[in-house]
Parts: C-alpha cells; sequence; structure tokens
C-alpha cells in the first residue's frame, strides 16, 4: 500500500476506438525530436533532425513512439548504445497519440517515416501486410526465448515475427484504501456473477462506495443518483481494463479466429448487460455520458479520491503513484464466472523496410531487444519491459516505491484474453464504437446494440 505526495493537473487523453493505449503511462506531449546525448528541440509538430552522417562520420536512426514519459528512458537507453556504437546515433521523435496513427502512414507514404517506431496489436498487421514493415524474423532471426511470448504472439503473422517486443501490461485492481476500509469493502476478492447474485461481491462493494451529497449509498432510501459525489467503480466503454476482460470472464470472445468480432452471443450479452446495469440501474458508477467523452475521467476521479476501485493496468502506474495523495493499494483483477482472465497487450518497436539506413536499423532493433536496451525502461518505472531479463529491475523499481506491482505480473501468467488485432480492426472498432456507446447511455437494448455492432464492424473489416 502506498501514499503519495503532490497533485498535479492531469489532462484527457486521446484514444483510439478500441481504447488500446497500448502500454503506455502517458500520451500527452508536444512533438519532438531529441538526439541522445543532445538537447531536446521541441515544436507543434515532430521534424526529424538533420542527418550528421557528414558532420560526424556517424549514421543517424530516428526511433519514434508517442509517449512522452518513456521517451526519457529511450534516450538514456540510446545513449548507452552509441557509447558502445559510436557511428550510430539515435534520434528520439516524440509524436503525440492524438497524432500519431494519422501521421503514421502519411510519413510511410512520403518517406519522412522513422527508420524504427512503435506500434500497437491493432495497427501493425496493416502496414505488415502492405509490406512497410522489416520482418524481424529474417532480420533478427527467431526463437528469441528472452521476449514476453505473449507479445511475441501478438505481433507474430503470417509466421513471421514483425515486431520487437518493447512494453507490456496486464490488468489489476487500484483501489483507495481509506474508502474501501470506511465503507467494510475487501478489495482482494472482489467477483461478479450476474446468474448467481449470491455469488457477486462487486455490486455490494460498489454500492456501499457510491455515495450522493447526503452520504445515501444506492441501498438507502433517499438516494440521489443526480448528486453523486462517490463512486464504487469505472464501469465505462474501456476495452482494455474493462469490457474485453469482463466478455472473456463471462465465456464470451471479441475476436473468433478469422479475426471478426463475435461478441453478440449469450455471454457476451451477460457481460454487458451486466456493465450497463452498474451504469443505469445500480447508479454505483459514472454516467456514460461523462466516460464515453473522456475516458480518463474515472482515473482522475480516482485521484480525487472520489472513486473506490478503478480497475486498469500499469500503464497508469506512475500517474496514479505521483498524484495520488491518500493511501491506495493494488489487488487482484475482479474475478467472473469464468474467473480473473486478463487482456495482455504490448507496444512493439519496428522497423522501417524502406529505411536508408537498414543495417544501423538493424543493429538499434537488436538493442532494442536486449536486456541492457530495455534496463532504462525498467529501472525509471515506466513499464513491464519486454525482455524478460530487465522484468525485475521494473519490480525492483516499484517496490523500492513501497509499490508490489506482482499482481501484474500474476495476471499475465494466469488466463489470459488475446488483444485485438487484423489489418482492419480499427476501421471495424470506428464502427462498433459509438453503438456501445450509445447502449451504456441507456439509448438501445444490450442484444440489440451487440447485434448491431457486430454487423456493422465486421462489415467494414471485410
Amino acid at each position: 500500500m502506498r501514499k503519495t505526495r503532490g497533485v498535479a493537473a492531469l489532462s484527457a487523453v486521446a484514444v483510439l476506438a478500441l481504447g488500446l493505449a497500448a502500454c503506455s503511462p502517458s500520451t500527452g506531449g508536444d512533438g519532438e525530436t531529441t538526439p541522445a546525448g543532445g538537447s531536446t528541440e521541441t515544436g507543434g509538430t515532430t521534424e526529424t533532425s538533420t542527418d550528421d552522417t557528414e558532420a560526424t562520420g556517424s549514421t543517424t536512426v530516428t526511433f519514434r513512439l508517442w509517449d512522452d514519459v518513456a521517451a526519457p528512458a529511450y534516450e538514456e537507453s540510446f545513449d548507452a548504445f552509441t557509447a558502445q556504437n559510436p557511428d550510430i546515433v539515435v534520434n528520439v521523435e516524440l509524436v503525440p497519440w492524438g497524432d500519431y496513427w494519422t501521421r503514421l502512414p502519411l510519413d510511410l507514404q512520403s518517406g519522412d517515416m522513422a527508420d524504427i517506431f512503435w506500434t500497437n496489436s491493432s495497427n501493425f498487421a496493416k502496414f505488415a501486410d502492405s509490406g512497410n514493415l522489416l520482418d524481424i524474423t529474417e532480420a533478427l532471426g527467431d526463437g528469441h526465448d528472452e521476449w514476453t511470448q505473449s507479445v511475441v504472439d501478438l505481433y507474430t503473422r503470417d509466421g513471421s515475427l514483425w515486431g520487437v517486443p518493447q512494453l507490456w501490461d496486464s490488468i489489476a485492481l487500484y483501489y483507495n484504501a481509506e474508502l474501501t476500509e470506511a465503507a467494510g469493502v475487501d478489495p482482494a476478492n472482489l467477483r461478479w456473477d450476474a446468474e448467481n447474485p449470491d455469488a457477486d461481491t462487486l455490486l455490494p462493494a460498489a454500492t456501499a462506495l457510491t455515495l450522493d451529497a447526503d452520504g445515501n449509498t444506492p441501498a438507502d432510501e433517499g438516494f440521489n443518483p443526480d448528486n453523486r459525489e462517490q463512486f464504487g467503480f469505472n464501469a465505462q466503454l474501456d476495452l482494455q481494463a474493462i469490457y474485453i476482460d469482463f466478455l472473456a470472464q463471462a465465456g464470451a470472445t471479441f475476436q473468433d479466429d478469422e479475426g471478426m468480432f463475435a461478441f453478440d452471443t449469450p455471454e457476451g450479452e451477460l457481460a454487458f448487460q451486466y456493465l450497463h446495469d452498474l451504469i443505469n440501474e445500480h447508479y454505483v458508477a459514472p454516467s456514460a455520458a461523462d466516460t464515453n467523452t473522456n475516458g480518463d475521467i474515472t482515473r482522475d476521479l480516482f485521484l480525487q479520491g472520489k472513486l473506490g476501485l478503478f480497475q486498469s493496468g500499469p500503464y497508469n502506474l506512475k500517474t496514479i503513484a505521483d498524484n495520488a495523495t491518500f493511501e491506495w493499494g493494488i489487488a487482484p483483477m475482479v474475478e467472473g464466472p469464468e474467473g480473473r482472465i486478463s487482456v495482455v497487450h504490448g507496444v512493439a518497436a519496428v522497423g522501417n523496410a524502406n529505411s536508408e539506413n537498414m543495417d544501423a536499423t538493424v543493429r538499434v532493433l537488436e538493442w532494442l531487444g536486449s536486456v541492457d536496451g530495455q534496463t532504462a525502461i525498467a529501472s525509471q518505472g515506466v513499464s513491464f519491459p519486454g525482455a524478460v531479463g530487465a522484468q525485475q529491475a521494473f519490480v525492483d523499481y516499484w517496490a523500492a516505491e513501497g509499490v508490489d506491482v506482482q499482481l501484474f505480473v500474476d495476471a499475465a501468467e494466469g488466463q489470459t484474453t488475446p488483444a485485438p488485432v487484423g489489418p482492419e480492426v480499427n476501421a471495424g472498432a470506428n464502427e462498433i464504437t459509438p453503438i456501445l456507446q450509445d447502449m451504456l447511455l441507456g439509448n438501445i437494448p444490450v442484444g440489440e446494440a451487440l447485434a448491431q455492432a457486430v454487423e456493422a464492424g465486421n462489415a467494414a473489416m471485410r
């Protein structure tokens, strides 16, 4: 359990329709280019720095990512790389998440794309199929036991690996210890079960944690849902932290073996109906009118001491540790009828197949896949690194901060469900998201909404 100090202003984070923020602890910041070992030049957009090959006798490799918290760790890593490889300088390009996926295909087409760049599971396949990515299996060989296998699996397509694992995350439950103690809630053993209310401990816990301005819970006479000052649980349209996990725990499948959406089943309806009811019938979660337009509002409420239970991943760990002013802790994710099943997602570094510095690019990719290359990411507490040998440094960092992150490891090593994949999955997500949002607003019956969403989403992916 940890009490931290200092509340910083929090801004909304723009996310893809799928809601996979891709393991990164922050997605804000202006575009910038940072030469490793040099100064940072900032501006409204990313500018690739001038190639200094002629001036210094070295080759410049550019590395692009969207995360302003991870960027300094990469700069430190590339300083160490250049110290060992003085013939190669690596420039770090920071492009904000809100612009990242719009700029990426345009820069690939124009030839302005970085030599190496971050991607997530729902975007890489389209670029791999288009011939834009370096085949990692051919470039670095196969049989990389030193990399987290679940991330390797995410980026394996048509028998080849297309990315070097960088970060990974799973899901656990952050809790406000002061609020849970006052409400008599044990966050360590929470379960949702729509068909067996006697086994359901999440709803009673969230009810006890929800208060209106007069201190009434939803179980009390006179409770006013329009004047709530404290909430129980972050039920919302958050794919990574909430609904893909609830689907799996109900026995439903988000995508079938062909990559098509397949959650319009009785099991899928059970999961979404439960989430819908937490919001609209039991009033223990913020309104979808708020969470649909600002996915980070529940994190902000948690940091303000107004949300008792916040299910999320380690990508929010630094923000919570740096900003919470109350005692908080991490418990196992909420269990469902089929058990505790977490999505495991990961970020990979991919090579630009049209890089003009291919030999140097491959050498940097080799570094990015090594324990030495990922130590800075781990030792600064940014995220779980993709290199297995570097993971203890991340655990040790947070242990020194008084935070036990073992539950995220346990979730990743237990029952898991895959993250979204496929070359057109984002196109499908753009169709399903507004329908699911409308469903959580209470405007469309759950079963009808799921049928509409799957039909529209799959039509967009065909």
